[in-house]
């Protein structure tokens, strides 16, 4: 229970509070306006009986409009409901009027917001081609002439499809080159249809762009590094091809842990993939999932590179080390009951199917793309990259910023995601003193907290544009601190 209030948390810092990621929540009448510039008068209508129907899911239609038994049979998830505060008029209007939003950020404790979108985020990963270009590029249009006059005290992040890398870098060079948009929300993963499925819209496949994925999405993380653009990701792992998060009947059940599912299989493509060895001053920002999924695979990743890195393969793994015959009489002295008269010794290890001659330890080496040839590398290819967003009553945010958990004595680059707009902000006067309580709980430090509510997310957009916060409230503090991390 946070015993300051916003107001009185700022007062006492020697620092600015950037929001690292609000949202805002569009306005359905002014968003289709858009919308039928962008894409035509009957994708808006499309989109308009979508949200009719309470949801911007393409299967929202079909759930509303199904019995219970119906939905079970066709495994149509429970879409989303009731997500944005609707006891409190003002709260409600905050959420979806800029002028608004502006006036009472000095109330919230926020110096700076980077804003997100809502209804972009299904959007964006939409398979309906005509909906993901076409709401895309409305959200963007809608966004550039909303916040125009805020750019001093907010910024709006633009909304990039990526099915492929050439949509994908067409809409960042519309975004940043014609509107000025200076950073970019991709969807972290694809889902695709299963070609020889025959058509079932079950039989879809994850691509994690970096990883196994059907197109080279190399030229988008180069087209970034070219413009200067953080991409960030709010990746759902809801939904058909997600498994678990996806029942028919509970949302909370869906919804728990689906962005921190998202962020953690995006991020371990790129790092696994060697997008990270081969782009190092790419910043990328996982938004909305908090810090434990981060904590947890870089410690994953580290131990498991221990165990399977290519040098213990050799000296441990390899099928050819293996001595038949000693195994043979060990299964003979102690294993005859269980095995009878068999005297064929591959029989003995046919259990891991490990076949002498077949893979070389580079053949079955999954750390090659990353170039790793000591432990200290995979800190190298993942802390100076990857960027957290958290929200501020999250308790794991303390782990990211714990050296004696993770490896290399690591803090993580944990920052303050307000999530202003959405359900699980119901007062955001209290997003700064609940993420204080954090100190006051000993889960942080003063500096710790310095980092979390700004200089990690000024270092996600600076490292990629120096200029990001020039016009800003906080350019002069961002512009010190830069020069302070210089000496």
């Amino acid at each position: 229970m946070a015993t300051k209030t916003a107001q009185e948390v700022r007062a006492g810092l020697n620092h600015p509070v950037i929001d690292g990621d609000g949202h805002i929540v569009e306005i359905l009448p002014v968003f289709l306006d858009y919308l039928r510039q962008a894409g035509g008068q009957q994708l808006a209508d499309r989109y308009g009986r979508l949200q009719r129907a309470n949801s911007p899911y393409d299967d929202a239609e079909g759930w509303f409009a199904l019995s219970p038994d119906a939905r079970r049979q066709q495994r149509l998830m429970r879409p989303p409901s009731w997500l944005v505060n609707s006891a409190s008029a003002r709260e409600r209007a905050t959420t979806m009027l800029p002028n608004l939003i502006r006036e009472r950020l000095d109330e919230f404790g926020i110096d700076f917001s980077i804003l997100y979108t809502s209804v972009g985020i299904p959007i964006s990963s939409s398979n309906n081609d005509d909906l993901r270009l076409g709401g895309c590029r409305a959200l963007n249009l809608m966004y550039a002439d909303m916040f125009d006059a805020h750019r001093d005290r907010m910024t709006p992040s633009a909304v990039i499809p990526i099915h492929t890398p050439d949509e994908a870098i067409a809409e960042i060079e519309f975004a940043v080159k014609e509107l000025g948009f200076k950073t970019v929300t991709i969807p972290g993963c694809v889902t695709r249809p299963v070609a020889d499925a025959g058509g079932s819209r079950h039989a879809v496949w994850i691509d994690p762009l970096a990883v196994d994925s059907l197109y080279d999405y190399d030229p988008v993380w180069a087209k970034c590094m070219e413009l200067g653009v953080a991409p960030a990701t709010h990746h759902s792992g809801m939904g058909t091809g997600w498994g678990a998060r996806a029942t028919t009947t509970n949302f909370m059940y869906n919804h728990i842990g689906h962005f921190a599912a998202g962020a953690d299989a995006v991020c371990k493509a790129l790092f696994m993939g060697g997008v990270t060895r081969r782009f190092p001053d790419l910043r990328i920002g996982f938004l909305e999932g908090g810090a434990g999924w981060a904590v947890s695979l870089l410690n994953d990743i580290t131990e498991h590179w221990e165990k399977r890195n290519i040098e213990s393969l050799r000296k441990v793994n390899d099928p050819q080390l293996l001595d038949r015959a000693d195994l043979s009489s060990y299964f003979r002295r102690y294993g005859a009951d269980l095995l009878g008269a068999t005297g064929d010794p591959d029989a003995f290890d046919s259990i891991f199917a490990s076949h002498p001659g077949v893979e070389t330890a580079e053949d079955v080496d999954d750390w090659g793309a990353v170039g790793l040839t000591r432990k200290a590398d995979i800190g190298k290819r993942f802390l100076p990259n990857f960027f957290v967003g958290c929200e501020a009553d999250d308790r794991m945010n303390g782990a990211a910023f714990n050296p004696r958990l993770n490896p290399f004595g690591a803090k993580l680059n944990a920052f303050l995601g307000s999530d202003i707009g959405h359900w699980d902000v119901p007062d955001p006067t209290q997003i700064l003193a609940d993420a204080w309580a954090l100190v006051t709980d000993g889960l942080l430090s003063e500096e710790d907290f310095a980092a979390f509510t700004f200089g990690n997310v000024a270092r996600l957009h600076t490292e990629m544009n120096p200029k990001f916060f020039e016009g800003t409230a906080v350019e002069s503090a961002v512009a010190a601190r830069r020069a302070d991390a210089a000496q």
